[in-house]
């Protein structure tokens, strides 16, 4: 069974009618994830993942009982052929909660914490982790009360996120605050429960999917921003002609020239303009640079949906075998380069967005102005425009630094490698930033573009539906002025058009 979002029924007592997600451990994805972090849906664990869970707990403890198990018998990283006494067992799980919870930096929002928490009580739910079964409770209680442990940035190297998750231990035992109401109980937390709770990239894994969220919604609004360039410059459709991509058939190429076609209304093979014989490569070349970036969200998203559902904790308690298996599973070479890539091919989306602005600018493409400037003398119009987004366009470049180069030894030389999927997962979540003002720059110009040549695509298409959002959001005053609100209005109307984008899909 799948992870599904269903309806309370309107009778049960103390709940509103509310949308909730079952979870089982097998079935959580991307979008499940984002409304659980957004408090849009309460989680229900499945009675037969509970029971897995069950049978893990009384499996690991029999385990640990009887030989050497990393971090419950023994202690971790270069203390892992250091034993736990028996005398000492019951207070190492607090010890190393404790020991652990060290991460350093900002206050995380709450978002991401608790798609940390949404993610980690599934993972519990594959059962694999030997995990008492009162921590998946309380997890989903805390989910649904609004209650979310404080938890800092710093502290993960994409080998595990065990100093965020050390802290959710220490909240969940009533050592560490928690931010909200509704906190769970505390939970008798011992040498049994500690390492299998941090043994996790939940935290990781739940900002990717945040990322990848607001990214993939935007990558589409930003093909809705260019469908309304191009009628600003009266582009050509032969870019966007079906036979051109069934010749070369990329799949995300192939959808992204489709799903043009169906904002703008060109036919599969539409007619040669009388005019230019091609556009520049900002219009012409749009369908092979948003293509890899919608193949590269595609590909993050296949990484995710194995992750969210894997039972990684190390060791892995096989309760078939009465045997616990120690292993690698938790490093994160997948994601971390699924997240690389995603960001490279995101922001060669956001350098196009650039050159379209570049074009709208020029009078030889719109018939206008330069700069889409009003009647005034040497009036500047949108020129600053081009510097805003080159600038940044500049943090975007930045934030797409490869992670996975990066290199650490740990631990007293045990531990000699590290993913840097953490550092990936937070460049990708402030890369969101960064983007959404670029292609605001470029909506501001094409709007003002349609505007000064009295163009206003049919309100049929999705580029006639943006533009009449845009219109009516974005101030008409064409005299030189600052602009700055006008680029933030635009860049929180981007989500607006995200939802045209999808609805282009037939």
């Amino acid at each position: 069974m799948s992870s599904r979002t269903v309806d309370a029924p309107e009778s049960a007592p103390g709940f509103a009618r509310t949308a909730t997600v079952v979870l089982d451990g097998a079935g959580l994805g991307v979008e499940d994830v984002v409304r659980l972090a957004d408090g849009a849906v309460r989680p229900v664990p499945e009675a037969g993942a509970l029971r897995r869970v069950e049978a893990s707990w009384n499996a690991a403890r029999r385990i640990a009982a009887t030989g050497r198990v990393y971090g419950r018998s023994t202690g971790v990283g270069a203390n892992r052929n250091v034993d736990v006494p028996t005398e000492a067992a019951a207070g190492h799980g607090l010890r190393l909660l404790r020991s652990h919870a060290g991460a350093i930096g900002a206050e995380l929002p709450a978002r991401q914490v608790r798609a940390m928490l949404a993610i980690r009580a599934n993972q519990l739910l594959a059962g694999g982790a030997g995990l008492r079964p009162g921590v998946v409770g309380a997890l989903c209680e805390a989910l649904a009360n609004g209650a979310h442990p404080v938890v800092n940035e710093f502290g993960s190297v994409g080998t595990g996120d065990i100093a965020a998750l050390a802290q959710v231990g220490l909240a969940l035992a009533g050592e560490h605050p928690w931010r909200g109401t509704g906190a769970p109980a505390p939970q008798s937390l011992d040498n049994n429960d500690a390492l299998a709770l941090i043994s996790s990239n939940a935290l990781v894994l739940g900002q990717s999917a945040l990322a990848l969220h607001e990214l993939r919604g935007l990558i589409g609004a930003t093909q809705v921003v260019a469908a309304l360039s191009l009628f600003a410059v009266d582009g050509s459709h032969e870019a966007y002609a079906a036979p051109v991509h069934a010749a070369r058939p990329h799949r995300g190429s192939t959808e992204a020239a489709r799903r043009m076609r169906e904002l703008i209304g060109a036919a599969d093979r539409p007619t040669p303009p009388l005019g230019r014989i091609q556009d520049p490569y900002g219009f012409r070349c749009l369908p092979q640079i948003h293509g890899p970036a919608l193949d590269a969200a595609d590909a993050l998203e296949q990484v995710l949906d194995i992750e969210v559902n894997a039972a990684a904790e190390n060791p892995l308690i096989a309760v078939e075998d009465l045997a616990a298996y120690h292993h690698g599973g938790f490093y994160q070479a997948q994601l971390a380069l699924a997240l690389d890539h995603f960001r490279l091919a995101v922001t060669q989306v956001a350098r196009l967005s650039t050159s379209r602005l570049s074009t709208l600018n020029e009078p030889a493409y719109t018939r206008l102005r330069p700069f889409l400037a009003d009647h005034e003398p040497a009036a500047s119009g949108v020129m600053i425009l081009e510097y805003a987004a080159a600038a940044a366009l500049g943090d975007l470049r930045a934030f797409s630094a490869p992670a996975s180069l990066g290199h650490a030894v740990l631990s007293r030389g045990v531990e000699e490698q590290a993913s840097f999927a953490s550092l990936a997962a937070r460049q990708t979540l402030r890369a969101c930033g960064a983007y959404r003002l670029v292609v605001g720059c470029e909506l501001v110009a094409a709007v003002r573009a349609l505007r000064l040549r009295g163009l206003r695509p049919d309100p049929g298409l999705g580029a006639g539906r943006a533009f009449a959002l845009a219109d009516a959001a974005l101030d008409d005053d064409l005299t030189d002025r600052p602009l700055t609100d006008d680029v933030a209005t635009a860049s929180v109307l981007l989500d607006r058009f995200t939802d045209i984008w999808r609805g282009s899909t037939s």
